[in-house]
């Protein structure tokens, strides 16, 4: 227990400073690869027993990439209620922005019905990849998980969810018992600069990983294409292993997707990045430069160190132009490989689709209010920089030699010299960045309305954003958000927005509705519709453009104020007095 709460101190202490795709036969068909290896002798203190596995089971609907059920672990083990763990949070959520938390509560597993199939390849375990497929396409299996999900199986299988597959090893780590899927080794592993792979790599950074992978693109992760019976670094497991997806019968068929790699808006910061990779260490002496050639202007980033078998995270904070286009962005390296060489990047204008002019005489009888949409949120993010000092290790290299003072007589001298045989000490100094945002949404001032959460229809509303990026990094790394969107019930949340004015910029920024070409007073506000009717009136606002080496962060914020009532019952109609 001593040993666990140290790991834990140190864990907490670290954090603080800083697919599988397919449709199940007759329920659903996986679309899965696998690959590993043999496995290195390990220690009394650190080490993995052949088939100590099992796997957490994620329900993802498929339509906003959100997770409806908390994940359960599968196993055939037996795993003690105190192994360490990190709690249940799947690789999407990770990608959406948790953060790993480590977690002595009870550890919490399901032994299904029918056993497994082993899934991390061993010198002494083999596994076959029909076997997994066959498994978790198999609807008795299906049915396992929809009763230990408590998602109902006709819904689990309509077509609209997936099924989100990742290996979790339990291994012996310092001593301690922990459970871990690959993107957690990874996460762990970055936390701790590399301790975790130096100890277990053969587990952790080969057989874990290439467990399962994609082999077409699913729910945002790549499909790999790598070696699949090599080592891999942090950076690619987060990226594209550790991962499958199943996809159920009748979910629809949509054609390849023809959207451009990223998305940005116009006259704005933006970071643009890659991963750097390398099999042999990169050393300050010979550092390595990635070159960003960005709308005729190049961006060289210098003095990239990174250990053997490990990657980083490469970035250039650029602005926009203002004018809508398509850009390409090529990449080069002076050393190792990228994750991308070349970037395809729409640059769009959000200040369109304006609502329409508001009328007396505006009628919809047959409205239906809509469901409020939910857009992935990412309010945080993590990444790393090495940096590497000399380890000086001075040792003598002995030169011995006789040197005569007469006959049959001498003396041995050693002239040797001093050799510093010493080598490179690898550091990650490790940054978070954690977006939050609040809303006010009111009446118009000039509306008659007495109350702050009440008004007639007709009449306009006041929404008002403000931001705060926080973070350990310096400002070359980050910006603070740089858009707020607001999207309105009549009109479904889509076809018309509103892009609100930047009132302050910066780490702490706020926004407010443009000025409403359609109000007498040029108000900053928007107009409910006459006909919206009595109940509660739901605009959402998203919020764009806090960039961070590792993506975006976004918050959707949605406030709500109840109509009752409309502004015809204000109106008073009499004759003229003579």
């Amino acid at each position: 227990m001593k040993r666990i709460k140290s790991i834990l101190l140190i864990i907490a202490v670290l954090l603080c400073v800083f697919p599988y795709s397919g449709y199940a036969d007759g329920t659903g068909d996986g679309n899965i690869n696998h690959g590993g290896g043999g496995m290195g002798s390990g220690s009394d203190q650190n080490f993995w027993n052949t088939h100590d596995e099992g796997v957490r089971l994620t329900i993802i609907r498929d339509s906003d990439q959100t997770t409806v059920a908390t994940p359960v672990d599968f196993t055939n083990r037996t795993p003690p209620n105190t192994i360490l763990h990190f709690g249940k949070v799947s690789k999407l959520q990770y990608a959406h922005g948790a953060l790993l938390t480590p977690n002595t509560g009870v550890y919490t597993y399901v032994q299904p019905q029918k056993n497994l199939p082993f899934i991390i390849k061993s010198k002494s375990g083999q596994t076959s990849i029909e076997e997994i497929k066959s498994y978790f396409t198999d609807e008795l299996v299906i049915q396992y998980i929809s009763e230990a999900t408590h998602v109902d199986y006709n819904t689990l299988t309509n077509g609209n969810y997936k099924l989100l597959i990742e290996p979790i090893a339990y291994i012996t780590f310092q001593g301690v018992k922990m459970a871990m899927t690959a993107h957690e080794a990874a996460l762990y592993d970055q936390i701790l600069s590399g301790g975790l792979r130096s100890k277990m790599v053969s587990l952790t950074h080969q057989n874990l990983p290439l467990a399962i992978f994609l082999e077409t693109p699913d729910l945002g992760f790549p499909a790999w294409d790598g070696s699949t019976n090599s080592r891999v670094n942090n950076d690619q497991i987060i990226r594209s292993l550790g991962l499958g997806i199943v996809r159920f019968k009748d979910a629809p068929t949509t054609p390849p997707s023809t959207e451009t790699s990223l998305q940005y808006r116009i006259d704005t910061d933006v970071i643009t990045s890659v991963h750097l990779s390398t099999s042999t260490q990169i050393t300050p002496k010979a550092p390595a430069s990635v070159t960003f050639s960005i709308m005729g202007s190049s961006y060289t980033v210098t003095n990239i160190v990174i250990p053997d078998g490990d990657s980083q995270v490469v970035w250039v904070k650029w602005r926009t132009p203002s004018k809508p286009q398509t850009i390409t962005i090529h990449i080069t390296s002076s050393d190792g490989w990228l994750s991308e060489n070349t970037i395809t990047a729409s640059i769009v204008d959000l200040n369109q689709n304006l609502p329409p002019d508001p009328k007396a005489a505006d009628q919809n009888s047959g409205y239906v209010t809509p469901n409020v949409p939910s857009y992935p949120n990412r309010t945080s993010a993590s990444w790393g920089v090495w940096s590497a000092n000399w380890h000086a290790y001075w040792v003598w290299i002995s030169n011995w030699q006789w040197y005569s003072t007469g006959k049959n007589t001498g003396y041995w001298q050693d002239n040797g010299h001093w050799r510093d045989d010493g080598w490179w000490d690898y550091t990650r100094a490790s940054y978070l960045a954690f977006l939050s945002a609040t809303q006010s949404l009111l009446p118009d001032p000039k509306s008659p309305s007495s109350s702050t959460n009440q008004m007639k229809s007709g009449y306009g509303i006041v929404i008002n954003t403000t931001t705060a990026l926080s973070s350990n990094a310096p400002s070359s790394h980050i910006t603070g958000a740089q858009h707020a969107v607001s999207y309105f019930p009549e009109f479904a949340y889509q076809k018309y927005w509103r892009l609100q004015d930047v009132k302050a910029i910066g780490f702490s920024s706020s926004f407010w509705l443009k000025p409403n070409e359609y109000s007498t007073y040029q108000s900053r506000v928007h107009f409910t519709p006459i006909w919206f009717p009595d109940g509660f009136y739901t605009p959402i606002t998203r919020i764009l453009d806090a960039w961070t080496p590792e993506g975006m962060l976004m918050i959707q914020l949605q406030s709500s104020i109840a109509i009752s009532g409309n502004l015809f019952s204000d109106w008073h109609i009499a004759p003229e007095n003579p």
